[in-house]
């Protein structure tokens, strides 16, 4: 397995800057046995009754933040709330830190941070004197959104970032970047869903900063997800397995909430709660147990998210989805189309 057969060439101009309006006016590429063009707008048409849509409620914050340790500037990407109450992040210069400095942070005097931890790559744990309302409203105040880097924003994110960036199930703070499938989905969308009979729950996966970080290694197997915190809680999983259970089909709603359903999944393929930390690494040879189906945006060339829905929906036919997509205008990426994906061979 090499990282280069994961590779394809994508035009600069296929890649989306803004989102659709309204959200379900993407485009959709539905992906079989063959090829089909729709849009998000026709899932209702596409999914019958009794089938679940799982979708991530994580809600992104604020999570770029520009830290002073005495006249030294630091660059400060928030990534992970720890166990302990602690936080895990990315710093741009690391190395002008010291185990104890204490960080100050633009624009909210009130906050600031002990680093607990240095990691090798720039990974540091920071303990904030702020936490809950406090915090978070502190973080409004210093922080921006970490929008990805193949965004173009050169005065960084706008005031339509703002409400563009967070997806219609967000709940729960804790992401730095947005579970992207679910940008798609607005109340009139979900509204018609029901109407057919298709219900939908969700779950929280944070997604984290090493979501932006690329594959640094030729075979994929030596790479590394970062650790995001997740949940699953009892009346959700009792959810999806009711619907299972029932003859409904599973709609991963983005590959975040697919790793985490997958993390859940028992041997049988019943979801099991869940609380705390995963890491899986989806490659193809995964025996997917939780999903039928997989609604996802158009992802990076080499990326473990390719990766992922090649493992899902086949190599072959992946690869023939993305060159029809290219060849035919749908946008990439974040604020891009979309794919709904049915399981087949790697």
């Amino acid at each position: 397995m090499r990282a280069s057969d994961y590779d394809f060439p994508l035009p600069p101009e296929r890649i989306a800057h803004a989102p659709a309006r309204p959200r379900e006016a993407a485009r959709l590429l539905h992906i079989g046995a063959t090829l089909a063009d729709r849009h998000v707008r026709d899932l209702p048409d596409l999914l019958r009754a009794g089938d679940l849509l799982v979708a991530n409620n994580t809600r992104v914050i604020p999570a770029q933040l520009a830290a002073r340790r005495g006249e030294a500037r630091v660059g400060i990407t928030l990534d992970r709330p720890l166990p302990d109450g602690s936080w895990h992040a990315l710093a741009r210069n690391a190395r002008r830190l010291r185990v104890g400095d204490t960080l100050r942070f633009d624009a909210a005097d009130d906050l600031q941070a002990a680093v607990l931890r240095i990691d090798e790559g720039g990974g540091v744990a920071l303990r904030f004197n702020l936490e809950g309302a406090a915090f978070s409203a502190a973080l409004a105040r210093a922080g921006a959104l970490a929008l990805p880097p193949y965004i173009d924003r050169p005065a960084g994110p706008t005031a339509e970032d703002q409400a563009d960036y967070q997806t219609t199930f967000a709940e729960h703070e804790g992401a730095v970047a947005a579970p992207t499938a679910g940008l798609h989905f607005t109340p009139d969308l979900l509204a018609r869903l029901a109407a057919r009979g298709v219900a939908h729950t969700t779950v929280t996966l944070h997604v984290g900063a090493g979501t932006f970080l690329p594959l640094r290694t030729e075979d994929p197997r030596d790479h590394h997800i970062h650790p995001e915190r997740g949940e699953i809680t009892a009346a959700t999983a009792a959810t999806i397995n009711a619907a299972r259970a029932a003859g409904g089909r599973i709609i991963a709603v983005g590959t975040t909430s697919l790793r985490l359903l997958e993390a859940a999944a028992t041997l049988e393929g019943r979801i099991a709660p869940f609380s705390g930390e995963t890491d899986l690494f989806i490659l193809p040879g995964h025996e997917f147990r939780s999903a039928d189906l997989l609604l996802t945006n158009f992802h990076l060339p080499k990326s473990t998210l390719f990766m992922l829905v090649c493992a899902f929906a086949g190599h072959d036919r992946m690869r023939a989805a993305y060159t029809h997509a290219i060849a035919t205008g749908f946008r990439f990426y974040s604020y891009g189309d979309a794919t709904l994906l049915e399981r087949g061979a790697c």
